[in-house]
């Protein structure tokens, strides 16, 4: 590989991540002319570790955000392309070989993004649910893109400066790169996305970790950016079938809401039991933890079904659920991951699981609005097929149908949102900035 190419990553208390980052960046098979760690206000041994490793290390002299580190290190770089790595992100031996190659075949390329692998480093169901869906986004997304993503993602550091680098406002970790991505495509700029480009995502997220950086982080200052640019590609998270869900899932919440008046137990009985069978599986896989709070929510769930299921002189239902869920826990706790054995009970498991549901819902006698919730609800799931699939072949059908819960709250956390945005932008509240696409005239040189 041409020594030309400059490794930035921005940290803020790495610690162990860090250190497995820069040890594995440090085994690719042609190393970057140099790699830069930019601190940002750390406050545990990072810049030890960055020193130890022989990275070059500046600082941002206080917490100011990703975004500023990135600019800092960016300016700072000796060579051409400037590839930023997340610092909880590990790089393969070949990972630096396919950005340059991607460079060097196409000299009308300006910017590259890689994908997240299929096995992420933290065991817990939280932590391999979210990376595998990043990349479940970045494998099935155009190979042309409209944004440009830090966690791998190169670009040529001419663009970059002519461009003016990332937004600084941005104090958080958020969508400084997206923005950046969208102020350089609405620029002529090309942008590609090549998914065999791999690394491999170090973070463990938790239930309340992931909610936050899915509405704080990600969704409102996104749909913010929609708002104020005008483009919304169908592509990546925005792809038509993902805005039809989020449109679904609201309506469904909606019916559901004038269900639960209207019918009360005859519509709650089946929607309690599909959501405490849909989330057994994660129950089970979570981690100590996070093992209380969830446990009271599904004894909680439990008790609630016994008890409609009194109400409603239907006391099958009861045991049918607890007959359900003992199958899920006898799989996980007497069977071995990767044994015949376990994928065989996994099938039979999973059946009996949609089985009881399916019973439910027929059983009780529902309004003509309950088989419509049950119809959009059926389509919803349907529209997200691939994904599903994708994790079942991942990590096994309960995985997948475990998932199916999380994935309505993506769509909802994402949809309300975009709601608040649009309430923001009709008060005038939206962030002011200079109008998108953005030129290399208007564009601001990086902020230090």
């Amino acid at each position: 590989m041409d020594q030309q190419l400059s490794v930035i990553i921005p940290v803020y208390n790495g610690g162990d991540h860090l250190d497995r980052a820069l040890t594995l960046l440090g085994f690719s098979e042609d190393p970057p002319l140099e790699c830069i760690v930019v601190d940002d206000g750390s406050t545990d041994d990072s810049v030890a570790i960055a020193k130890r490793h022989g990275a070059t290390v500046l600082s941002t002299e206080g917490r100011c955000g990703p975004a500023r580190a990135r600019n800092i290190g960016a300016e700072a770089a000796k060579g051409t392309i400037l590839l930023f790595i997340d610092s909880d992100v590990a790089v393969y031996p070949e990972t630096l070989s396919k950005v340059a190659a991607e460079f060097a075949a196409d000299p009308e390329l300006d910017a590259v993004m890689g994908s997240y692998d299929e096995d992420p480093s933290a065991p817990n169901f939280m932590s391999q649910y979210r990376n595998l869906m990043h990349c479940f986004v970045h494998q099935h997304s155009n190979r042309e893109a409209t944004t440009f993503w830090t966690g791998c993602g190169a670009i040529r550091k001419h663009v970059f400066m002519e461009f003016g680098g990332f937004d600084v406002s941005y104090h958080a970790a958020a969508i400084e790169d997206i923005e950046l991505g969208y102020r350089m495509s609405g620029g002529g700029r090309k942008l590609a996305l090549s998914p065999s480009i791999r690394a491999k995502h170090l973070k463990r997220w938790s239930m309340r970790s992931m909610i936050k950086a899915d509405f704080l982080y990600r969704a409102l200052p996104w749909a913010e950016l929609v708002l104020r640019s005008g483009k919304m590609p169908n592509d990546l998270n925005l792809r038509v079938s993902q805005r039809i869900s989020v449109s679904l899932v609201f309506t469904l919440g909606s019916l559901g809401a004038y269900l639960a008046v209207s019918r009360g137990v005859y519509f709650l009985v089946p929607l309690f039991v599909t959501f405490f069978i849909l989330l057994s599986y994660y129950w089970l896989e979570c981690s100590k933890k996070d093992h209380r709070v969830i446990t009271t929510l599904m004894v909680i769930l439990m008790a609630t079904i016994a008890v409609l299921s009194y109400i409603s002189h239907l006391k099958l239902i009861f045991f049918m659920v607890l007959l359900c869920w003992i199958a899920l826990f006898a799989r996980h706790r007497y069977t071995y991951p990767l044994s015949v054995w376990n994928q065989r009970t996994g099938i039979v498991v999973g059946a009996c699981c949609l089985l009881v549901i399916g019973a439910v819902w027929l059983l009780l006698p529902l309004h003509r609005l309950g088989t419509v919730f049950l119809i959009g609800f059926t389509v919803l799931v349907a529209l997200n097929t691939q994904f599903y699939m994708f994790l079942a072949g991942q990590r096994g059908k309960l995985f997948a149908l475990a998932a199916i819960p999380f994935h309505l709250l993506y769509f909802l956390s994402s949809g309300l949102a975009f709601m608040i945005a649009v309430v923001k932008s009709k008060l005038g509240h939206l962030k002011s900035t200079e109008p998108l696409p953005g030129s290399a005239a208007k564009a601001k040189p990086p902020v230090r």
